[in-house]
């Protein structure tokens, strides 16, 4: 069987992309968007994204 990319290297890419979506779910993107950009792109671009989004807006209760 034939694989475009190595098993090990596909769950290190889906590892590195979950723990990049689970430091950013406070951020802009949240953890669904920070994911999905380290995953199509890369975690190295997933990363950069995180790092130079700014933080969601804290919601007051009155």
């Amino acid at each position: 069987m034939t694989f475009f990319f190595h098993p090990g290297f596909m769950f290190f890419w889906i590892a590195f992309s979950w723990l990049i979506a689970l430091l950013g779910r406070n951020k802009r993107f949240g953890f669904f968007g920070n994911f999905l950009i380290s995953f199509l792109f890369s975690p190295v671009v997933g990363l950069v994204v995180l790092l130079a989004s700014d933080d969601r807006p804290v919601m007051r209760r009155h």
